[in-house]
């Protein structure tokens, strides 16, 4: 979750090899029979460059793809009027399609749950001046809990596992109020941990409680992320619950809460990160909040809990603040990956927090609200140099749902006037969508659990920067059921055709493929030629079967 200041962006790129197809020169005299080549000059129209897929060149198994509840839906759920509450499920979770094809939804394979702090229940006192971001606690002042509590939270997800969703990650950003050493959620103005130094097993104690009482009544949380960028200092101007934490303060508390998780019976695992951007796993260890590949999974680190039980076997970033230039939106991932593969190349990468905030190098802001093709393609660009150049396992998004008029979320809420009245919006509203979910949707509804990334390339274009400005391609397989997946970015602001050298036999004639773009949706169009017509500024996935 993110204070909203000015965060840079980047985009995407990936390295590609170059092979440029035409007609031969020839240097002897021809004669029309002799096709294009004439007076030994060559006239023949330059080919079509190619998609390159290698099936043999098996990258990363990929788990989900994900969103948060916070913070509206603890509103949103308690709307009356249960279409409309079902229409923001649809676009987030929905696997159906419409009558002519098209996707009703992205398909999240993932859903996190915000647990509050208790920063709801003191309202003002919290210090967070905006409600929409105070967030309700299960346990009351006396110790008893309250699970009625985050019911509009729970509605969604209820929703989320009616539609298919089978991973869930519950997340705390900051310890109950009663615990935490200002009394508050919005953490201390310095790196250290807002939580009483004989509060740490109660602290866990609570998480363990909130686990146990869902997985009784029937929803099982995978992952739970106690810690959600420590590298800020969340107390100097409070707009959220949240809590900076030195290395040696989470390891400390993780050595408590894993034993605590497995001695419950829970098979809920420790997603350890959450770090605020892509540097503070490799880097800017200044004080004591970063290299945390090193710091955590380095047997030889005092920090090391690796070995601690119900530890998940990964580390997650954020990937705000190194979204732009295109080198640095390459070069951050890059430095990631190769400190994790020196440290632990077994450990998996997750991003697992984006939206679209602040000043984008001058090119995109965060203010005021725009859903346009530009939004999506940002987006499409910061995933696919996530999957392919840090090799991330899951891609996940901070505000499923906005009621803000800001560029972050993937669906959009107004009030019933189509304004932006949040105390209206907490009883009603009007549900609109963003080129910010379809294009997320081009990766999510067709990238599914399991899935392998596979190698990739585009004949014409061989520098990962150049690529990250005009297409990008990605490619996945399910050796299961033996379908392919491929997604197509193009940034430029004309059509571009490839043709399809997969590499591999098509198992139908039928190439489908589902295009975001300015005028279409996940559009769904089906074609038995291995021509690619990429359309302007647009996002395509493609899908078939091999043999």
């Amino acid at each position: 979750m993110k204070k909203y200041t000015k965060y840079p962006l980047f985009f995407l790129g990936l390295v590609v090899v170059a092979t440029v197809f035409c007609c031969s020169k020839v240097k002897t005299e021809t004669t029309p029979d002799k096709g294009c080549i004439v007076s030994g000059v060559n006239t023949c129209p330059k080919a079509d460059p190619k998609i390159v897929v290698n099936f043999s060149e098996e990258k990363q198994t990929i788990h989900s793809f994900g969103a948060s509840d916070a913070w509206s839906t603890k509103f949103i759920g308690k709307w009356s009027d249960e279409s409309k509450k079902n229409q923001v499920a649809d676009y987030l979770f929905s696997l159906e399609n419409d009558s002519e094809g098209n996707p009703k939804g992205i398909g999240l394979s993932m859903w996190r749950f915000n647990i509050g702090a208790g920063s709801f229940e003191q309202g003002t006192a919290s210090g967070i001046p905006d409600e929409y971001r105070r967030e309700e606690s299960f346990l009351k002042a006396d110790g008893s809990y309250d699970w009625s509590k985050q019911a509009g939270q729970q509605w969604f997800l209820t929703a989320a596992k009616a539609r298919g969703v089978n991973k869930f990650l519950a997340f705390p950003i900051s310890p109950p109020v009663q615990f935490t050493l200002n009394n508050k959620a919005s953490g201390l103005p310095n790196s250290h941990l807002n939580l009483k130094g004989d509060q740490k097993a109660n602290f866990a104690d609570f998480l363990v409680n909130v686990l146990q009482h869902f997985s009784a009544t029937g929803t099982t949380f995978n992952y739970l992320s106690p810690f959600n960028e420590p590298q800020w200092n969340w107390g100097e101007n409070p707009s959220q619950e949240g809590t900076g934490a030195t290395n040696s303060e989470i390891a400390d508390f993780i050595r408590i809460l894993g034993p605590k998780l497995k001695s419950a019976g829970l098979s809920t695992t420790i997603a350890l990160g959450e770090a605020n951007q892509w540097n503070s796993l490799d880097a800017n260890n200044s004080d004591g909040r970063g290299d945390q590949i090193n710091q955590f999974f380095n047997k030889s680190s005092a920090n090391y809990i690796g070995d601690v039980p119900s530890m998940e076997h990964l580390i997650s970033a954020h990937s705000y603040f190194t979204t732009c230039p295109n080198t640095d939106i390459i070069n951050y991932r890059m430095n990631a990956l190769n400190k994790k593969n020196a440290v632990d190349p077994s450990l998996q990468l997750w991003q697992s927090e984006f939206g679209i905030l602040g000043d984008i190098c001058g090119q995109l802001s965060g203010f005021p609200k725009n859903v346009s093709i530009d939004y999506g393609l940002y987006v499409a660009k910061v995933i696919h140099h996530d999957l392919t150049v840090a090799n991330v396992t899951s891609w996940q998004w901070w505000l499923a749902v906005d009621p803000y008029n800001y560029s972050d979320g993937l669906v959009y809420i107004n009030d019933p006037s189509g304004g932006y009245d949040l105390n209206a919006m907490k009883n009603d509203g009007i549900v609109s969508d963003s080129k910010q979910l379809w294009s997320f949707g081009n990766f999510s509804r067709f990238i599914r659990p399991g899935m392998v990334r596979v190698g990739a390339n585009l004949s014409d274009i061989n520098d990962p920067v150049t690529s990250a400005g005009t297409q990008m391609i990605s490619a996945y397989k399910d050796p299961t059921t033996k379908q392919f997946v491929i997604v197509i970015i193009n940034m430029a602001g004309s059509q571009k055709t490839y043709k399809l050298d997969a590499g591999f036999k098509l198992g139908k004639p039928e190439i489908t493929s589902y295009v975001t773009s300015a005028t279409k949706n996940l559009k769904k169009m089906v074609s038995t030629s291995t021509d690619i017509v990429l359309e302007t500024r647009s996002v395509t996935t493609l899908t078939g079967t091999y043999l």
